[in-house]
């Protein structure tokens, strides 16, 4: 077994003060492996990076088409989103739709993810429905799936068809066997597999073609509309968002919670996925950065590169104290 690898450090004054460690993996389209860091063989949960393979039987089935549902409404199935009014807004307009309400919802309630958003919604005093829930969006497309299979309403349970379903493409694309799930902060089960089947999952959607079946014609379909709506697969000021508007070419990023990053990159026919060992985001999108970077996708000086990776550290009186810099062998 590999031993996780140096992703990047916290610089003060002349030495790096802290390392974060962890894997990443480049894979292309035949599922093999360009380049690795650390070990592609550790088993991982990707948490809501997986969010396009779980969304991939509400295409794929076609409820999708039945519903009418637009690139908008595909590109919050992917999202971790804000809660921000044109997240939340797009949300209830679709469960509405369906003819359901925020009490359908299996993924539970918490204040906005946007800073603005929770600190107004504090001020006011109002209660923060299921529809703000970052996972509103993926939870919208089960229920949309649920209602067009005729399915029961308790979607997130591990043995009810949708996941059963998800779980089958979720093993279908990474190329794996799933070794087992947690559940995952939206009460969904969250599949298991190693670095490299999530690498190999990511390169399949960046090599999938239109029309060749229903599972790549579902992949397209999927990181197009996160690539035509940044703004709704995470938000402003968000590293999903600001990255996929920076690269210079056609590029699919999604966050997970504990560290985990992916990329879709179509052009290239390659997928990325990162995992920080210590679950730290901050180590994540550097890392993400990084590996864009060093493939000529996305500049280093860009602002949206500059803020996660050489990003400046500074203490209460703004004084520049340090920075965070991928490792040596990132660069």
């Amino acid at each position: 077994m590999t031993n996780p690898a140096p992703l990047c450090e916290i610089w003060r004054g002349p030495l790096a003060e802290s390392t974060h460690v962890g894997h990443a993996v480049i894979c292309d389209d035949t599922g093999q492996i360009v380049e690795a860091w650390g070990d592609p063989g550790k088993t991982i949960l990707p948490r809501s990076s997986a969010k396009m393979l779980q969304a991939l039987p509400l295409i794929e089935s076609g409820a999708a088409k039945a519903h009418g549902l637009s690139t908008e409404q595909l590109a919050l199935a992917c999202a971790s989103h804000n809660g921000a009014e044109i997240h939340t807004s797009r949300v209830t307009q679709w469960i509405t739709g369906l003819g359901l309400t925020d009490d359908d919802f299996r993924c539970g309630a918490h204040l906005p993810f946007g800073k603005e958003e929770s600190e107004a919604m504090i001020r006011s005093g109002a209660t923060p429905c299921q529809v703000h829930n970052n996972c509103s969006g993926k939870h919208a497309g089960f229920l949309t799936l649920t209602k067009h299979m005729g399915w029961g309403p308790e979607y997130v349970e591990p043995d009810h068809p949708l996941q059963k379903a998800a779980l089958e493409a979720f093993e279908e694309v990474t190329g794996e066997k799933s070794p087992g799930f947690g559940i995952d902060g939206c009460s969904a089960p969250n599949f298991a597999t190693t670095m490299h089947g999530m690498a190999r999952a990511m390169a399949r959607f960046a090599s999938a073609s239109e029309g060749a079946n229903a599972r790549q014609s579902a992949a397209v379909q999927l990181w197009q509309a996160m690539v035509k709506h940044p703004e709704l697969v995470a938000g402003e000021t968000r590293a999903c968002t600001e990255l996929m508007r920076a690269c210079s070419e056609p590029v699919a990023l999604k966050t997970g919670a504990e560290g985990f990053f992916i990329a879709i990159i179509p052009g290239r026919k390659l997928g990325i996925a990162v995992k920080a060992a210590d679950g730290a985001t901050r180590a994540a999108e550097c890392t993400i950065a990084a590996l864009l970077v060093r493939l000529g996708l996305l500049e280093a000086e860009h602002p949206a590169a500059l803020k996660v990776m050489n990003a400046p550290i500074k203490n209460w009186r703004g004084i520049e104290t340090g920075r965070i810099v991928p490792a040596a062998a990132l660069r």
